[in-house]
């Protein structure tokens, strides 16, 4: 299957480190070679958390001229959605790479996700049709269709975390569905089987890669005001405290911080 990456920071903050041991993981140190992207979110003045910066590759991450420039140059972004593939529907081309993007309420969406779902056609009939094949997309189109069904004006981050947790079941219950979705203002991570989050903040400390002989000092690169958490499949630091998501979960990071506590969405059938 393929792995997930996510970021949420109170400031805006590079993801050089992580990206650099995740894209290991695309080709590398594992067998997720079918492709990878990643998208920032990126605030100025003039659209604050609207912009994004896009990129996708069908080559693997481990070897993409594309991921050896990232890991080179720091975009800073509040919010950050990656993924490595390994093809389990759909062909190892462009269009099936995630992260996928819409746009709903004048704000672009991203989304990506992990795992396969059987036996799933869901009727689209508004704005949002997949360009390519992955039962991935299809997944992404269907939420967005129902969240813009379900909300007349631009919703607050509650209110759409509350309507995700009505509508996930509705998909988590053909199969794995482990996803990490941002709008710019927040990041939603699903957990179906297998995803793991870390608290970043003051006093940061030095940590070292797992997929990459690499060790940084992390407050050599962050202010005591800097606070972020990064969400992803596998932990990728062999030092930090990794916390497991529960199966089932959904959780919402607002300014580097987890909002609340997240009451489990049912995942079997129903």
């Amino acid at each position: 299957m393929c792995q997930l990456l996510g970021m949420n920071s109170h400031l805006p903050a590079s993801l050089t480190l992580s990206f650099t041991g995740f894209s290991r993981r695309g080709g590398g140190t594992d067998h997720h070679a079918d492709g990878w992207g990643i998208a920032f979110f990126e605030s100025d003045c003039a659209s604050p958390g609207k912009g994004i910066r896009h990129f996708v590759d069908k080559s693997s991450a481990a070897t993409s001229p594309i991921a050896r420039m990232l890991k080179s140059y720091p975009i800073k972004s509040h919010n950050v959605v990656a993924h490595v593939r390994k093809a389990t529907v759909g062909a190892v081309s462009l269009e099936n790479c995630h992260p996928f993007v819409r746009e709903l309420w004048g704000r672009n969406w991203v989304f990506a996700h992990n795992g396969d779902l059987k036996n799933y056609a869901p009727r689209l009939h508004g704005s949002f049709h997949p360009v390519g094949s992955t039962d991935s997309e299809l997944a992404f189109c269907w939420l967005m269709q129902e969240l813009a069904k379900s909300h007349a004006n631009v919703p607050s981050v509650d209110e759409l975390s509350c309507t995700l947790r009505e509508l996930v079941p509705q998909i988590a219950r053909h199969g794995t569905f482990n996803f990490l979705l941002s709008n710019g203002q927040a990041l939603w991570a699903h957990a179906s089987t297998k995803l793991h989050y870390v608290l970043r903040g003051h006093p940061f400390r030095e940590v070292h890669l797992k997929d990459e002989d690499v060790s940084v000092n992390l407050a050599e690169l962050n202010s005591p005001e800097d606070r972020l958490v990064i969400v992803v499949t596998e932990p990728l630091t062999l030092d930090e405290d990794w916390v497991a998501m529960a199966a089932g979960d959904l959780s919402v990071f607002v300014d580097g911080a987890r909002l609340g506590v997240t009451v489990p969405v049912a995942i079997g059938p129903g």
